[in-house]
């Protein structure tokens, strides 16, 4: 069932500048909560909030005492990170609400990958990480001498991420997590779960466990297990009914990154879409 957890402490002091807000939705699928993130350099008169969470009016009210902000930042598209965001921009008079996808922005462009946001003491860098979505980016943030990446759901504090057709992508996915192998000792800041001290040590972990996950699902097609029910059958026997369904999502994008990497093209499947995985 995957390996041990990395050794990368989880982190409960955050930087002066950084101050988590966790949204009021615990769950199986959300963990603790959806981590709304709060970024003001020292002495700077505007911050910026990253992943302002569902619609939950008390939580936006709490945000919004932390303003006023230049922007309003989107990991990506999932609503227990969204869906709060209009209503938010509405709450502070207009603040822009910047993600990849259009369908949720406000009153500014849409996010370029790789493009640099700058200003009120922060040094704000979009990292293209597709896969658990299409639209699914990191934030590598410095601050003086502070380095953080602030991972959404691409990586989480607990647990690992589901990559569920039609919108996740493993094999994007897998690419993305080989990105962030490049930030050794760089604070991990997620969407979901504690804050961890290692942003590289934890994508490797995340790339071991798929590559073991991909060896599991491999033997279970060449043992006959055509559909995604069929590979959790063999690669899951024990799972708990409750998660069931996650883990066929991500058998469904398992057998489809082996069909495409085979050269067999993609297998159709009924799965769904959805987000968090802590199998």
């Amino acid at each position: 069932m995957g390996g041990a957890e990395p050794e990368s402490a989880q982190v409960d002091r955050l930087p002066g500048w950084v101050t988590l807000l966790r949204a009021p939705n615990p769950g199986p699928m959300t963990l603790d909560g959806t981590n709304t993130w709060i970024l003001r350099a020292p002495g700077s008169d505007y911050a910026t909030v990253i992943d302002p969470g569902p619609l939950d009016e008390g939580h936006l009210r709490r945000i919004a005492e932390h303003g006023p902000f230049q922007f309003i930042l989107i990991t990506h598209g999932h609503h227990d990170h969204v869906e709060g965001a209009e209503r938010l921009s509405g709450i502070l008079g207009g603040t822009p609400v910047l993600a990849v996808d259009p369908a949720h922005c406000r009153h500014g462009e849409p996010l370029d990958p790789r493009e640099h946001l700058g200003g009120n003491g922060l040094e704000i860098t979009v990292l293209d990480t597709p896969g658990h979505t299409s639209d699914s980016v990191c934030f590598l943030v410095e601050c003086g001498d502070d380095r953080v990446v602030f991972t959404g759901d691409t990586i989480l504090g607990r647990g690992t991420t589901v990559v569920a057709r039609p919108d996740g992508d493993l094999s994007s996915y897998l690419s993305s997590l080989a990105l962030l192998c490049a930030y050794p000792n760089v604070l991990m800041l997620p969407g979901h779960g504690p804050a961890r001290s290692d942003t590289a040590e934890r994508a490797n972990f995340y790339l071991d466990h798929r590559r073991e996950r991909l060896a599991q699902v491999a033997a279970a097609m060449a043992a006959g297990a055509e559909t995604p029910a069929a590979v959790v059958d063999l690669v899951y026997p024990d799972i708990d009914p409750a998660v069931r369904f996650a883990a066929e999502w991500s058998a469904a994008a398992q057998i489809d990154h082996l069909l495409r990497e085979s050269g067999k093209g993609l297998r159709e499947s009924g799965t769904g879409t959805d987000r968090l995985d802590r199998l």
